[in-house]
Formats: C-alpha cells, structure tokens, sequence
C-alpha cells in the first residue's frame, strides 16, 4: 500500500503496462501529471517517514530522480510498448 498522498502501485503499472500508442491525448497527459506529482512527493518527504513498502516502491520505481528509467520502464521498453530512449 502506498503512503497517503502519494500514487498507487496499482494504478501506476497499470499506467505502465499500457502501451502509450493505445492511450488517449487526455490519458497520457493525467499520466504525466500524476507521475510528475508522485516524483515530487518522492523527493519532498524523507526516507525515514516512507514506510518500508513505499520505499520499496520508490526504488523499483526509480523515483529517486536520478534521470533512470524505471524497472517497469525497461520492461515496456523491453517489449517495444515503451519510448526506446
């Protein structure tokens, strides 16, 4: 379960898992909106108030805003649904 104010796991692989060439100009944009916003809420709180499962989240996740894809990311561009950066 994700920390309060912050995105689910759920509705962020599923976001993932979507090819972007299926998704609408209004889906991909809240998508963007709602990854910008969990990245920021990432960096704003300390590690040290992340539960265990969030920080868990975080690292597979990359929201360390190193400029890294994502595990998830490698994986869809693994399977040619992602940007191939």
């Amino acid at each position: 379960m994700s920390d309060t104010g912050r995105q689910s796991f759920t509705d962020k692989a599923s976001s993932t898992m979507k090819p972007d060439s299926q998704k609408s100009t209004f889906e991909s944009a809240g998508d963007r909106v709602k990854g910008a916003m969990d990245d920021m809420g990432s960096s704003v709180q300390p590690n040290s108030q992340k539960s265990n499962t969030q920080s868990v989240g975080d690292k597979f996740s990359s929201n360390s805003n190193q400029n890294q894809d994502s595990m998830l990311d490698k994986a869809k561009n693994a399977m040619g649904l992602g940007d191939n950066k």
